[in-house]
């Protein structure tokens, strides 16, 4: 995920601040950009030799190539990875936009449907 998804979290943690000064309990609002930061740094999609790795808050999930038997594109555009087992993997940070660049680093192993 592209780190300039950090300027909403940050202009939400600015407006947090002036509600958790306002009461001790409140400092629990403040939690909330931070899960946000949390989310935006740690959730997306890793191609490597080996193969795709999908990575989200609470853990990750990794799929050898071998295991890949597809790609299914979901409601509005929503990427998901398919795998010999039949099991189903939400691709967080993908959108059907994304498959010629995802054809391109998978250096072949995922079809580029453009081409």
């Amino acid at each position: 995920m592209s780190r300039t998804a950090l300027l909403p979290v940050v202009l939400l943690a600015v407006c947090a601040v002036p509600l958790a000064s306002a009461a001790p309990w409140a400092l629990v609002v403040l939690v909330v950009p931070l899960l946000a930061a949390a989310w935006v740094l740690r959730t997306g999609v890793d191609l490597t030799a080996d193969g795709l790795t999908v990575r989200s808050l609470a853990g990750h999930r990794h799929v050898p190539w071998d295991e890949l038997a597809g790609l299914r594109v979901g409601d509005r555009g929503a990427l998901w990875v398919v795998t010999t087992r039949g099991t189903r993997i939400r691709l967080p940070v993908l959108r059907v936009g994304d498959l010629p660049r995802l054809a391109a680093l998978s250096e072949g192993r995922i079809p580029d449907p453009a081409a």
